[in-house]
């Protein structure tokens, strides 16, 4: 397959419980003939199935050679965890994808205001670029935009006060209290029906606001949150950062866009999502934890609602440009998965077609601890000759895995010729991407885990 990605834009420079309806001042859906989604979630679940059963089914001399070194209970384990599991995975992503038909945006005539809040902690260097950004959107409503500067210690407020929007007004906290605080701060002040968060560090691609609240209001009526396309700004830095590109082209966003097609992304991230203001004020705002942003999510998820996915309405971000920054990244975005399951276990047994995500959530930690203590060692061993764990048997996962990133790769590219924007090459990245992201990413990962379990110290750290 093709190794090209994404060319984001160039910084500017500044110019002078249950569901309900949607509030008043914000239009219903347009509505159209389709393919039920229960129907296509019905397919999808068949298709993968049989995919794992075809699986195990050739994987029972595997099992059975390892079953005599370690006994049938831990080989089956094992094999499930870097085989069977990821198979069927990657099979309900194929088939999802292949059935995902995005719905028609309404016919909007009158856009509600919408607030932005921004929290910015030491952004000195990006938020001028991000405010510009923000003054190029052609949203045609009412707009504010609340920044949020959290005890930044180096030049961030000389930097705000530096500019005059008439949209624009700073909030300054004298002492950092972390995200959460200042999201929730800012949502005090939040004015209209329309809530969206952006990092102090982003930079909207044309139109973004305008996509993310059209797709909100031609979405289903119980949508009370939409996340937005956070894609890298900072891709061409170094290997870590070409690799993560990768990541978040083709992985986050190809999950976001099949959750949202089964009534239910898991994580509206802070980044650039939007939210219904009432919603997050009922729900009490963002929680004080590491992550916030996938256990607000959950909780709008508890309440009964829906959150989707905008595509199309593309901002881009800075990633982390270190190893050791990546792997504390992945460290708090696994603490906020168990501390998403420790408030909202219950939507384990919600009767919705999102809980199969919400289960799926649950198997990470497994897969990862089974990736890291077994499957990693294996390879080791596998150099050597020895072919106890990783062999020819692991071939299994690969025309899946091979289906699943082309697939992802042809879905992503239709949409950014779609946007206007160039796509570029970067095999390197993708080599190192396909080959070793897990053997770095899943043992980060599971000392998150760990961390979040022992109760370890939290604080901001690497978005």
């Amino acid at each position: 397959m093709t190794t090209d990605l994404l060319e984001p834009p160039a910084p500017a420079v500044p110019k002078e419980g249950a569901p309900t309806a949607p509030p008043p001042g914000i239009p219903g859906p347009a509505r159209r003939r389709y393919l039920p989604v229960r129907l296509k979630f019905t397919l999808t679940v068949l298709a993968s199935l049989g995919w794992a059963l075809l699986s195990y089914r050739l994987a029972h001399r595997w099992i059975g050679d390892l079953s005599a070194l370690v006994g049938a209970p831990l080989a089956h384990l094992v094999i499930f965890g870097i085989a069977i599991l990821p198979g069927f995975m990657n099979a309900f992503l194929v088939v999802g994808l292949l059935l995902d038909r995005r719905p028609a945006r309404a016919r909007i005539e009158h856009y509600p205001g919408v607030t932005v809040l921004v929290a910015a902690y030491n952004e000195e260097e990006s938020i001028l670029a991000t405010l510009a950004s923000l003054d190029q959107q052609d949203y045609p409503a009412p707009l504010e935009v609340l920044v949020i500067n959290d005890g930044s210690t180096d030049g961030t407020l000389a930097k705000l006060h530096s500019v005059s929007y008439p949209w624009l007004k700073v909030i300054d906290l004298p002492r950092n209290g972390g995200k959460a605080n200042a999201l929730n701060q800012g949502l005090k002040q939040a004015s209209y029906p329309l809530t969206i968060t952006l990092d102090g560090d982003s930079y909207l691609y044309r139109g973004a606001l305008r996509q993310l609240v059209g797709r909100f209001l031609s979405d289903p009526p119980h949508t009370a949150a939409v996340a937005g396309t956070v894609l890298l700004r900072n891709s061409r830095l170094n290997m870590v950062t070409r690799m993560q590109e990768w990541d978040y082209f083709h992985g986050i966003a190809a999950i976001k866009r099949l959750q949202s097609l089964f009534q239910g992304t898991l994580v509206a991230q802070g980044a650039f999502s939007l939210y219904r203001t009432d919603v997050l004020r009922e729900v009490g705002g963002w929680p004080e934890c590491v992550g916030e942003d996938i256990v607000l999510t959950w909780a709008i998820l508890a309440r009964g609602d829906r959150v989707g996915y905008c595509e199309d309405a593309i901002t881009f971000t800075n990633a982390p440009t270190t190893f050791r920054q990546f792997i504390r990244q992945r460290q708090r975005w696994s603490r906020g998965l168990i501390e998403a399951f420790k408030a909202h276990w219950r939507l384990l047994f919600a009767r919705r077609m999102s809980t199969l995500f919400v289960w799926w959530n649950l198997l990470f930690p497994y897969m990862d601890v089974v990736y890291t203590l077994f499957f990693i060692p294996g390879l080791v061993l596998a150099l050597f000759g020895i072919y106890w764990l990783a062999g020819p048997m692991t071939l299994l996962v690969l025309p899946m895995a091979f289906a699943v990133n082309y697939l992802m790769f042809f879905i992503q590219s239709r949409m950014f010729r779609a946007q206007g924007l160039k796509v570029r090459r970067n095999p390197i990245g993708f080599l190192v991407y396909a080959l070793f992201y897990g053997v770095v990413l899943q043992p980060g990962c599971v000392l998150g885990y760990l961390a979040e379990l022992l109760n370890l110290r939290k604080h901001w750290g690497t978005k």
